[in-house]
C-alpha cells in the first residue's frame, strides 16, 4: 500500500536532498552496460513489514541487480536441498579475500561464504529443476514472490558477462575438482550470469527486504517468498558477508543487514521492521554505492536499526510511520 505517513515521507526525501549532492565514487564500467548508468541516478525506497512504501527520486529507475542476488538464491537453495547439505557444499564464514578470489576452504575445500562467487556459484548450481529453462524458471518466480511482479533478464548484460566469465569458470572447475558443484558447469554458469543479468529498482529491493523482515512473506501479496526458517540464514550471511570487503565495518557501524551489488542497488533488512532498497550508480572503492551506504547509515543512526542496538533512537519510528508527532513533539 501507497505511503500513509506525511512525517516519515518528509523524512526519507530530506536525506534524499542531503546525499544527492554527493558526488564521490565512479560507476562501474568493466561491463561496458554498466557503464551506460547515469551517475546522477538516486532513488530511495522504504517499504515496512505491513507494506506501507515510501519511495523518493530515481526509485523506478531499473538497473541489473548482480551480487544482490546471491542472497536469494542461497535462500533456494536453502529451500530446495535444506541447511545441512548446502552447508556441506558452502559455508558461512567471512573472508578477506576478494569477491572473485579464486581459492576455497583449505580444509574443507568449500567456498568461504554464499557471497562471494565461488558460494553463489556454488548454490546456483544446487537450484533443482529438470533442465536450463526450468531451473531459470524458479528463479525468476523466486523473485517475483519477493516483488510482486515479473522481471526480465537485460540480455547485453548477460552475455557480456558469460563473454569475459573465464575467472567464474576457472571458479566452477576448482569447486568441480572438489565435488562442491556438479559437472553440469556451463548451465549452471549461464544460470549464474543470468540471476545478475535480472532487472530490479530500488522499490524491488525494498519489498525484497520487506519480505525477509516480514518473516519471509511479501507485506503487499501475502505471498510467501521462502520458508521462515530460513530467513535467519539470509539475513545472518547479509550482516557478516554482505557488503563485500567493507562487511566488517558495515556490520560494526551500521549493523543493517544488507547485499550490494555493482548496479548500484543496496537492499537492507531491518528485521521485524522494515526494508530498505537504494540505487546509486557511484561505487566506492569496496563496489558499494556511496550514496546508498550513507542513506542506510542514516536510517540506522537516526532510528537506532542497529542490530545489536540498545540505545533509544533518536527519532521514534512508530511515530514517524504513524505520521503524528502527538505528544513527542511537547515533550
Amino acid at each position: 500500500m501507497d505511503a500513509d505517513s506525511p512525517l516519515f515521507d518528509a523524512y526519507l526525501r530530506d536525506v534524499h536532498q542531503r546525499y544527492a549532492a554527493i558526488d564521490d565514487g565512479k560507476v562501474a564500467d568493466y561491463i561496458p552496460e554498466l557503464a551506460l548508468a547515469k551517475p546522477e541516478w538516486f532513488g530511495l525506497c522504504v517499504v515496512t513489514k505491513d507494506g506501507q512504501c515510501f519511495e523518493v527520486g530515481d526509485s523506478r529507475q531499473l538497473f541489473t541487480i548482480q551480487s544482490i542476488a546471491k542472497a536469494f538464491v542461497y535462500g533456494l537453495a536453502l529451500e530446495d536441498c535444506g541447511r545441512e547439505y548446502v552447508n556441506r557444499r558452502v559455508s558461512v564464514e567471512p573472508t578477506g579475500e576478494a569477491f572473485n578470489a579464486i581459492v576455497l576452504d583449505e580444509v574443507t575445500n568449500r567456498p568461504y561464504n554464499p557471497m562471494v562467487n565461488a558460494g553463489a556459484i556454488a548454490t546456483t548450481d544446487l537450484v533443482q529443476g529438470k533442465d536450463a529453462v526450468e531451473r531459470l524458471k524458479r528463479m525468476l518466480d523466486m523473485f517475483e514472490r519477493y516483488t510482486g511482479r515479473s522481471h526480465d533478464i537485460n540480455v547485453p548484460v548477460f552475455l557480456s558477462e558469460k563473454t569475459t566469465g573465464h575467472r567464474n569458470r576457472a571458479i566452477a572447475y576448482l569447486m568441480l575438482n572438489f565435488g562442491m558443484v556438479t559437472p553440469r558447469i556451463d548451465e549452471t554458469l549461464d544460470l549464474y550470469f543470468q540471476q545478475c543479468a535480472i532487472l530490479v529498482n530500488a522499490h524491488d529491493l525494498a519489498m525484497m527486504a520487506a519480505t525477509l523482515a516480514n518473516g519471509g512473506v511479501n507485506p503487499v501479496t501475502g505471498v510467501r517468498a521462502i520458508d521462515s526458517q530460513y530467513v535467519k540464514d539470509v539475513i545472518s550471511v547479509m550482516l557478516t558477508c554482505g557488503m563485500y570487503d567493507y562487511s566488517g565495518e558495515w556490520a560494526y557501524h551500521i549493523g543493517i543487514p544488507a547485499k550490494s551489488g555493482v548496479g548500484g542497488g543496496i537492499t537492507a533488512v531491518s528485521p521485524n521492521k522494515l526494508g530498505i532498497g537504494t540505487f546509486s550508480p557511484r561505487l566506492d572503492s569496496k563496489g558499494n554505492s556511496v550514496r546508498g551506504s550513507r542513506v542506510c547509515q542514516a536510517l540506522s543512526e537516526d532510528f537506532s536499526l542497529h542490530v545489536f542496538s540498545v540505545e533509544q533512537a533518536k527519532l521514534d519510528l512508530d511515530v514517524y510511520l504513524r505520521g503524528d508527532l502527538g505528544d513527542r513533539s511537547s515533550s
